[in-house]
């Protein structure tokens, strides 16, 4: 008989299922109208219904089928008395056929990490730009990034509708990824993305020095991520503090599986073991191709004012 599949392989294919889950949840909150928004550290800084439901179904669906592992969430929710309509108990079945890559293949559940960020570009969703929004679900062994989940919910709702809504891309370090079709930006083009609504005079000095084609402005991490593999930014380049680990490590668990990097500013690789801070206060610099082109141009002032 087959052997069962590898922790690490049922872990992804439960997260699949739950971030499809999350869509759901993300999108019956917009369209019953009543976001309930709550301003956390400011008016750039908010968090919706939407976001508390999702962080509560994710990491308690995870947690009742995976009760050693650690679940990290961007949220301070109780996970203690879900009900039961928020928890998901599927798996995506294509997902478990697949061979667990050997260097993974013995990994015990007390050694996973998961980092949850439920709505990732809360500020965009409140704002109807739709598309910006992820729910991201990262998978952590031995402080790597090396698996992930992305949802976007509203995926195409521009398209009409007939459309379908929504889509999910995840990755395994070593395996590759999927849900989505891998595309270069334009060679010799610098289109740099970065953050919408946390500039600063850093960031933008930083952008300045690379001297881009062409700078895209747009919400959330995930999106960003989304905008290098689908080839329509070169680079993802944020010289701020702000992202926290669960915006950086399901993204970073895809673009490292087709060959791309992230890292801090100063080119400091992320950690993701429980005990590490939350904040990537050294801010990220991302490509999915000719990583050190951009790192080269980063001016030593503006890694000097960021301390990782």
């Amino acid at each position: 008989s087959m052997a069962s599949p590898a922790l690490l392989m049922r872990v992804v294919a439960s997260a699949y299922s739950v971030a499809e889950k999350a869509a759901t949840i993300v999108r019956n909150v917009m369209s019953a109208g009543d976001l309930g928004i709550v301003e956390k550290a400011g008016p750039n800084d908010l968090q919706t219904k939407a976001d508390r439901l999702v962080q509560m179904s994710i990491c308690a669906s995870l947690a009742r089928k995976f009760p050693k592992v650690t679940i990290i969430g961007e949220e301070e929710v109780p996970t203690d008395d879900v009900t039961e309509d928020l928890i998901e108990d599927g798996h995506c079945e294509e997902i478990l056929k697949q061979p667990c890559p050997a260097q993974y293949t013995g990994i015990k559940e007390e050694e996973l990490v998961i980092w949850v960020d439920p709505l990732d570009g809360t500020k965009e969703y409140t704002e109807g730009l739709l598309d910006h929004v992820t729910v991201l679900i990262g998978i952590a062994y031995g402080g790597k990034a090396i698996a992930g989940v992305i949802n976007q919910p509203y995926y195409n709702y521009e398209a009409g509708a007939n459309a379908v809504l929504g889509r999910t891309i995840w990755g395994v370090l070593g395996m590759g990824a999927f849900g989505f079709q891998l595309t270069e930006a334009p060679a010799g083009k610098h289109i740099v993305v970065t953050t919408r609504s946390h500039s600063s005079a850093l960031v933008n000095e930083c952008i300045t020095a690379l001297n881009p084609d062409h700078v895209v402005r747009v919400g959330g991490a995930g999106n960003k991520i989304i905008q290098l593999i689908e080839g329509k930014a070169s680079a993802y380049v944020f010289a701020s503090p702000g992202c926290k680990k669960w915006d950086t490590c399901a993204p970073e668990a895809i673009l490292h599986a087709v060959g791309g990097k992230i890292t801090d500013i100063r080119g400091n690789s992320f950690q993701y073991n429980k005990e590490v801070k939350h904040m990537n206060s050294a801010g990220v610099l991302a490509t999915l191709r000719n990583y050190d082109y951009y790192a080269s141009r980063i001016p030593n002032t503006v890694k000097e004012s960021l301390v990782p």
